[in-house]
């Protein structure tokens, strides 16, 4: 059932060129039904890697591009008034689907990104006092601009609490990046890519994830870690019970990847940063110098005993 999961990734390493851990970072995040953010510079892959990982999956793919006056009903659907049936008529947005691109998500004012919220956590949408239901799968991959570009709005930290991980693809090394020029544009290598796994075999997948075992002495690992991040003086806040719940999930799926019917230690750390370093808020040191949140997580992960 995991190997399927690897003919993926190996399909979208077709495509996204020298980025196999970020790969793997984005299916163990699809794998335990959570939502991604892709943060980086603009060009370096973001929307080709989503647009990739939903026709390898087989999921229906829909985008939206985010811009300051893009309005929540254009993301949703919007109800009109229709002459013929004498009365108002709902039309879904393009959020009706399984895998649905959020691009540049945060060049949308706070109102339309707010309006992710419930679909992102309950899997509905609600709508003239009518909810209705997301197709299963339904993932929410998401691309972010770095905050310092004109033109963008910060997510709050509830709205970054709801994507399980956090990855930056970065600029390819200059064997991958010669690729790049050599070969084939990557979107016409899009329109060969064939569905390397089905709807029902993921949904299989995903619920293979309950029999990956976390034993007691794992569960201890991840609770000391969150009550780490809580007592430590480098971050605004610490981790929620929500992110512990995230953390240990992405973990049982990396697990699953590796071929494992049961989390290590080693699991957790491997989702570690790209699950929490969004959700923790650096504080400045006693210096004055504001450290990067991977760094002060991978401090925390050296600060906790196994």
């Amino acid at each position: 059932m995991y190997a399927k999961l690897h003919a993926v990734a190996r399909q979208v390493g077709t495509v996204i060129v020298g980025k196999d851990l970020q790969i793997r970072q984005a299916l163990t995040c699809l794998l335990a039904g959570g939502h991604l953010l892709v943060e980086d510079v603009p060009g370096v892959g973001k929307t080709t890697l989503s647009h990739a990982l939903a026709i390898s999956l087989g999921l229906r793919f829909n985008r939206i591009q985010f811009t300051s006056d893009l309005l929540p009903a254009d993301v949703a659907g919007i109800s009109i008034y229709e002459r013929e049936k004498n009365g108002f008529v709902f039309h879904p947005g393009p959020i009706f689907t399984q895998v649905l691109l959020a691009d540049e998500i945060n060049r949308a004012t706070p109102k339309t990104q707010s309006g992710l919220l419930e679909a992102m956590e309950e899997r509905q949408v609600s709508a003239d006092g009518v909810t209705r239901p997301l197709p299963e799968p339904f993932f929410v991959i998401a691309t972010q601009n770095p905050t310092h570009q004109v033109g963008t709005f910060p997510l709050p930290e509830s709205q970054l609490d709801r994507f399980l991980m956090c990855l930056s693809l970065g600029y390819p090394d200059p064997a991958a990046e010669r690729a790049l020029l050599l070969g084939e544009d990557r979107r016409a290598l899009l329109k060969t890519l064939p569905a390397a796994m089905t709807p029902a075999e993921l949904a299989a997948a995903q619920q293979g994830l309950r029999r990956i075992h976390a034993s007691g002495a794992l569960v201890d690992y991840v609770q000391a870690l969150a009550q780490a991040s809580r007592q430590n003086g480098a971050f605004a806040e610490g981790l929620s019970p929500r992110a512990a719940l995230a953390l240990l999930q992405a973990a049982r799926a990396w697990a699953a990847l590796e071929g494992r019917d049961h989390v290590l230690p080693e699991d957790v750390q491997a989702v570690l940063v790209p699950v929490c370093a969004h959700r923790l808020r650096p504080l400045k040191s006693a210096h004055g110098v504001a450290l990067a949140s991977r760094d002060l997580v991978l401090q925390l992960q050296q600060s906790v005993p196994l």
